[in-house]
């Protein structure tokens, strides 16, 4: 009886010729996608709403965004619908906040930007954070009223990439750049001599205890905007919409213009959803903590 080998066509020069063919089509194929997905790239095919697609920021009035309903059911019936204000991410937000009152007062009194706008940057970002991840908002930040640090690309409690912090340290050091925001910032950022920068930066951006320098990096990037804004003849000081929008896609979207609008990635909040710079302009404009982050 012939004895039944399961690769025995391997050893005829047709069977190592179809063998061959078929990891060359297999990895033929794999290019096919690879170079698919590039194309689609490149085309905006896979942008969300609120975030590549509404990208092209371009000074009108500041957008009215008063807020004037409350939570509410739906026809009668839950889910309900809530103002961002009326929400319970708001509600564990504002608590958070509050506590690191002191730490925003310092950051501000050493950039010259006003905390209620650095809050206005960060506020979107953690309640983007919170709608995500329930189970981590009810489990430790419901409970325990603090923010939460975000991790991996977006660090801190604002959601700064490291890309970007360096890009900001960069813009604080180069007087030639449009971003400069003046002489008095670069040494605020500086490093000890000999530490190593990647290392230091991530630490700075991802202390659990100490949010000083989340809120530091966050408040010079609003500077360098308003320098940039500003040597183009726009004052947009007291323009949480450009300010908030431009924290959340970035320094490459910042393009000085009478005509900016509110954008950014979409956070869906109390059953809404939102801009982020709609989120920011939102509270700026609100009568929220005011007593503590004055206009």
């Amino acid at each position: 009886m012939k004895k039944f080998r399961p690769f025995s066509w391997l050893n005829t020069k047709f069977g190592i010729r179809r063998y061959v063919f078929i990891i060359i089509l297999l990895f033929a194929f794999i290019g096919l996608v690879f170079a698919g997905v590039f194309v689609a790239m490149q085309y905006g095919l896979f942008n969300v709403r609120g975030s590549s697609a509404v990208r092209n920021v371009s000074l009108g009035a500041v957008p009215n965004t008063t807020v004037t309903s409350t939570c509410q059911a739906v026809n009668g019936k839950t889910p309900k619908t809530c103002d961002w204000d009326q929400t319970e991410e708001w509600n564990v937000l504002q608590n958070a906040l509050t506590k690191d009152g002191s730490v925003l007062e310092q950051v501000s009194s050493q950039t010259g930007v006003p905390e209620r706008m650095i809050a206005a940057a960060v506020i979107p970002e953690q309640l983007r954070y919170f709608t995500s991840n329930r189970e981590s908002f009810k489990k430790y930040f419901e409970p325990l009223k603090i923010l939460s640090s975000l991790s991996k690309f977006s660090l801190g409690v604002s959601g700064i990439k490291q890309d970007t912090a360096t890009q900001i340290e960069n813009y604080a050091n180069d007087p030639s750049s449009p971003f400069y925001p003046g002489p008095n910032i670069a040494p605020l950022l500086a490093y000890p001599a000999g530490a190593d920068h990647d290392s230091t930066l991530y630490n700075r951006l991802t202390d659990a205890h100490n949010h000083y320098y989340s809120y530091l990096y966050t408040a010079v990037f609003i500077k360098e905007i308003e320098a940039q804004w500003a040597a183009s003849g726009y004052d947009v000081t007291a323009r949480p919409d450009v300010v908030v929008t431009l924290f959340n896609i970035g320094f490459g979207a910042s393009h000085p213009n009478a005509n900016p609008k509110v954008a950014g990635s979409t956070i869906t909040l109390g059953g809404q959803q939102y801009a982020f710079g709609e989120l920011g302009t939102l509270f700026y404009q609100s009568n929220e903590l005011l007593d503590i982050f004055p206009r």
